[in-house]
């Protein structure tokens, strides 16, 4: 008998397969959309911050060399000469320079394209940094204060592509779980296909099992080959715990599994269940720091991330891939809490969810 249940289940495993295969939702959300990102972001962020091109003009020559030398003393940037107001005016609207800097005879006037709002302040920055210098090489004078700069905590997470590829791993996670239920399972009941399923020896568990087995496979591999594209592609610099890894893979597919049985159990209809999953998926991406920064967002909404649990998916994996520190304790509350909300939610999904619908 046993060996007949075992080649049952493994039977429910691979016909999950298959349908997992034939499943265009699950399959977008769960890998195409991740490497979509992985490959967007890395020719976006992936090659790291570059100098930015300054333009400048005006000036008597030796002002103008006095601003030229404060500008090739100023690190991150590469001095662009111009030879008028209007050229460099010009060169600052068709973006061809980061911003410009006009000596007016009294002041520097700083000229900035206003629709890179997302570059304005560091341009800003840089040229309250240039006026300094300038300021001090028109008195012959050099800064009596060195700035020391000691970055602490991992150099890795200062690159913002670093940041983002956990993120990203912490996503699919969401998704293999999220519609392997609010979707799947809830398109089986409503055809009844269920109903034929659960009339052979295979108790409701092993269905069930068989949905996470499967969907545990898709979600490791599809993680390990976004990490791998990351790293040959984009210089992505992990340093992984492959046990924390993969307890943060496995605790979070079920425990998303529970988060899809929420959904299935308030949404009967399996369009609608898949619809309201896209919605939250969707939602959870841009407001627990996986594509906006958390920092970035305004009080309320940072007040709604700390509600999420993609929110701490993504900040696990990111300890899990050695990009953001945290403590031990820390990590695996995430990992027992998303572990915990899959066991509870397992016995509701048998009852409510597999169980075949009254004639």
């Amino acid at each position: 008998m046993s060996a007949l249940r075992g080649r049952a289940f493994l039977g429910l495993v691979r016909a999950e397969a298959r349908a997992f295969w034939r499943d265009r939702v699950s399959l977008f959300f769960t890998i195409v959309l991740p490497f979509l990102f992985i490959v967007v972001f890395g020719l976006v962020m992936g090659g790291g911050e570059g100098a930015v091109a300054v333009g400048y003009a005006g000036g008597a020559v030796a002002e103008g060399a006095t601003l030229e030398r404060a500008l090739r003393e100023t690190e991150g940037i590469v001095p662009t000469p111009f030879g008028d107001a209007a050229s460099l005016k010009r060169a600052v609207e068709g973006k061809r320079v980061g911003f410009g800097v006009l000596w007016e005879g009294d002041r520097l006037g700083l000229l900035y394209e206003a629709s890179r709002f997302q570059e304005n302040f560091a341009f800003q920055e840089l040229a309250r940094g240039i006026v300094a210098r300038f300021d001090l090489a028109r008195q012959g004078a050099s800064p009596a204060v060195a700035l020391d700069e000691i970055p602490l905590g991992n150099p890795a997470a200062a690159r913002s592509f670093n940041e983002m590829v956990p993120g990203i791993l912490a996503f699919s996670l969401l998704t293999a779980g999220l519609f392997a239920v609010s979707g799947h399972l809830t398109s089986m009941k409503a055809r009844r296909t269920l109903d034929r399923l659960l009339t052979t020896p295979m108790s409701p568990l092993g269905l069930l099992l068989a949905v996470a087995v499967v969907r545990l496979a898709v979600a490791l591999s599809a993680s390990l080959v976004v990490l791998v594209l990351s790293q040959v592609l984009f210089r992505f610099e992990p340093t992984l715990d492959l046990a924390k890894f993969l307890a943060l893979v496995l605790a979070a597919t079920l425990g998303m599994m529970g988060l899809g049985t929420g959904i299935a159990l308030l949404v009967r209809r399996p369009q609608s269940a898949a619809n309201v999953a896209n919605i939250v998926s969707i939602l959870m991406m841009f407001l627990s720091g996986v594509t906006i920064p958390v920092e970035l967002l305004p009080p309320f909404l940072r007040a709604i991330s700390r509600g999420l649990p993609l929110t701490y998916l993504a900040q696990g994996m990111r300890h899990a891939t050695g990009i953001e520190e945290m403590s031990a304790g820390r990590f695996w509350a995430i990992v027992l809490g998303s572990l915990l909300v899959g066991l509870v939610t397992f016995p509701l999904l048998a009852r409510y969810v597999v169980r075949p619908e009254r004639r």
